[in-house]
């Protein structure tokens, strides 16, 4: 698809999964499973991808950066008034 193109992208420019899936007009689950891959990839590169983690906006539960989908539910309040993770490239 488009992983080639998903560096000069996010060099240094945070964005959301589903900011890059309303840009290339794909599916965010493509988008996902392209990330993903790049994260591989990049480990043999001089690029590291930087996660900001999903956060609840109700209590402030950080999830964890290995998600890089938006969660469903808060697992501390159940809430459901979540932060997206935002993702960026980095020089290393």
């Amino acid at each position: 698809m488009f992983r080639k193109d998903l560096i000069p992208l996010l060099l240094d420019n945070p964005l959301r999964l589903s900011e890059i899936a309303r840009l290339y007009d794909v599916p965010l689950k493509e988008v996902l499973d392209d990330v993903k891959h790049l994260r591989k990839t990049l480990k043999q590169s001089a690029y590291r991808l930087d996660v900001t983690a999903a956060e609840c906006r109700k209590c402030g539960f950080v999830f964890s950066t290995e998600k890089l989908s938006k969660p469903s539910k808060c697992p501390q309040c159940r809430s459901t008034w979540l932060e997206e993770p935002v993702i960026r490239i980095i020089e290393t």
